[in-house]
Order: structure tokens, then C-alpha cells, then sequence
């Protein structure tokens, strides 16, 4: 069974008594373990996808099956678990609280679960040592570089141990190396088994997944098998690899 199953999947707005679907009748199936890249250009419908696979959004129609449970009629309460539970996001925007320190933000999924804060600290902690942050915990988003604020980021769609790490353009915010350096802990965190699913519209950014799947008007026009090959193969030249403890 497929971690996540769409089929028909439709999401429309209403627009001068016209409805006009952002989501046209799409049918995937991502397997746990698949670092996946959806393309497409402005408008063409990936980042509502993304919206319905993090359950921010419903469906006007169809079905979503997460990790075995049909999504579509669950009420908001239990979406807002799925989201603590099942689903990591990281954005482009980093969405730190500026007041907070790296581990008060790492913490903040922990805090929703009422889980007491020896516990929840000791979590955090954990998962900034292992994006190498450690010496930055008491540091505020201001006293961080780009990338550092996007690996705090990452922790803390980590620390609730997701199925799926939902990522939206989240090297755009920051210079190429620095981007490097974000796509090589997304395929360290994949080689480790994580699925990953990532928006991007750039190209070399998407050759890091070994999945493309291509959206435009609403509908997925390519997922060809073939981009399913070992990333060396694909990534070849093109991309100066960084090492994950790089500065």
C-alpha cells in the first residue's frame, strides 16, 4: 500500500460564478521511502497539491489516503493531529517565531502535544545536534544565517518523527551554495528513509529527487519512470555536493 494514494483529486474556487479547478482530476501514488519533486509553473496547481497532502486544505472531490487513513471526512481536530503527527513542512519563508530561540522553535510541535518539557527539550536538542546545530540553540532566527534559520526549520519538522516531510521551495529564500547545502541533508534525511515530497520550479533543484512529478493546469502531464534512476547518475556534474557540516 502506497504511503500516500490521490485519486481523482479535485479543487476548485469559485470565480464569477465560474468554478475554476486548481486540481483537475489528479491521480498519484507516492511510496514510502520516494524523494519526489513536484514541478510546474505559477498557477499550475503544485503547491495546492502540496496544501491537500499536508491536510491545510480539503478536496472538493476525490480521495486522499494517508499512510492508510482516508483523509476526506476527517474533522478539523483530527486533521491538526495528522499534521503533528504525520506530516513535517518546511517553507521557504522559515516561519521561525523571531522572539524564540532555535530550541524553543525546534520544541514548539512538542508543546501542541502537551508533552512534558523534559522530554520535549531533550527531542530538541536531539534533533539540532543532528543538523548540526548545537552550539545555536539559544540563539534567536536574527542571530542565525539563512541557512542556519532553514536547518532549525528542518528540525522542527523532524522533531515529531513525520511519515512525510512536505517541502516548499525551501532553498528559494537562500544563496545557491547555502541551497547546496539544504538538498544535501534532505537526501542524507532520505537516504535515511524519509519520504520527501518537494515543490520546487527549478530545475537543478529537482534533479536532487529521484522522482519528477510535472503539473500544469491542474492536472499531473508527466511522472515518467525514468527520472527514477540513482541520483548520481542524474546529478553528475551539475552540482557541487557540500558537506552537510559545511558554514
Amino acid at each position: 500500500m502506497a504511503l500516500i494514494h490521490v485519486e481523482g483529486l479535485r479543487h476548485g474556487y469559485r470565480v464569477g460564478g465560474a468554478t475554476v479547478w486548481a486540481l483537475d482530476d489528479v491521480d498519484l501514488d507516492i511510496e514510502q521511502g520516494e524523494f519526489v519533486a513536484v514541478m510546474g509553473p505559477s498557477g499550475s496547481g503544485k503547491s495546492t497539491f502540496m496544501n491537500m497532502l499536508g491536510c491545510l486544505d480539503r478536496p472538493t472531490e476525490g480521495r486522499y489516503r494517508l499512510d492508510g487513513v482516508d483523509i476526506d471526512n476527517l474533522d478539523d481536530d483530527a486533521l491538526a493531529a495528522i499534521r503533528n503527527h504525520s506530516v513535517g513542512f518546511v517553507f521557504q519563508s522559515f516561519n521561525l517565531l523571531p522572539r524564540n530561540s532555535a530550541i524553543e522553535n525546534v520544541e514548539l510541535p512538542l508543546v501542541y502535544r502537551r508533552m512534558w518539557r523534559r522530554e520535549r527539550r531533550r527531542r530538541a536538542s536531539t534533533m539540532l545536534e543532528k543538523l548540526d546545530l548545537a552550539d545555536r540553540a539559544n540563539h534567536t532566527p536574527g542571530e542565525l544565517s539563512g541557512g542556519q534559520q532553514q536547518r532549525v526549520a528542518i528540525a522542527r519538522a523532524l522533531v515529531t518523527e513525520p511519515r512525510v516531510l512536505l517541502a516548499d521551495e525551501p532553498t528559494g529564500a537562500l544563496d545557491s551554495r547555502t541551497g547546496r547545502e539544504i538538498l544535501a541533508i534532505f537526501r542524507r534525511l532520505n537516504g535515511e528513509g524519509l519520504t520527501i515530497v518537494l515543490v520546487t520550479h527549478d530545475a537543478e533543484v529537482a534533479a536532487n529527487a529521484n522522482r519528477i512529478v510535472a503539473f500544469r493546469d491542474g492536472r499531473v502531464v508527466a511522472d515518467d519512470p525514468a527520472t527514477r534512476r540513482p541520483l548520481n547518475s542524474r546529478i553528475g556534474r551539475r552540482l557541487t555536493l557540500v558537506p552537510i557540516d559545511a558554514q
